[in-house]
């Protein structure tokens, strides 16, 4: 699965990127992730899952409505850049990868 973490600026999202990555390898999932801003997701190609900021929560819908059903559209919950071994990230993603595909995500 590949995995964006979506930030302002792409800083904070690569810290969240890494710390999810060390996870789902210490989890076994072959998972790749990367970090981004806005612009990144709105035209993101071949990525499985979008992980928005809470900063930007407000510019959710408009990244779920470009990328069309493509890629499922998360929001960080506020506590996301605290997630210092990833757990809690990981949790969201697997959680939200059970969801029904159809329905709006929340944190």
């Amino acid at each position: 699965m590949r995995i964006l973490v979506v930030c302002g600026a792409g800083a904070s999202s690569t810290f969240v990127a890494q710390r999810l990555a060390r996870a789902a390898t210490g989890a076994g999932l072959p998972w790749s992730t990367e970090a981004g801003t806005e612009r990144t997701a709105l035209s993101a190609a071949g990525v499985d899952m979008v992980l928005v900021g809470p900063h930007l929560a407000d510019h959710a819908d408009d990244i779920r409505s470009a990328l069309s059903g493509r890629s499922r559209v998360v929001t960080l919950p506020d506590d996301a850049f605290s997630d210092l071994d990833g757990s809690r990230t990981l949790r969201l993603v697997r959680d939200a990868m059970a969801a029904p595909h159809d329905r709006k995500e929340a944190p």
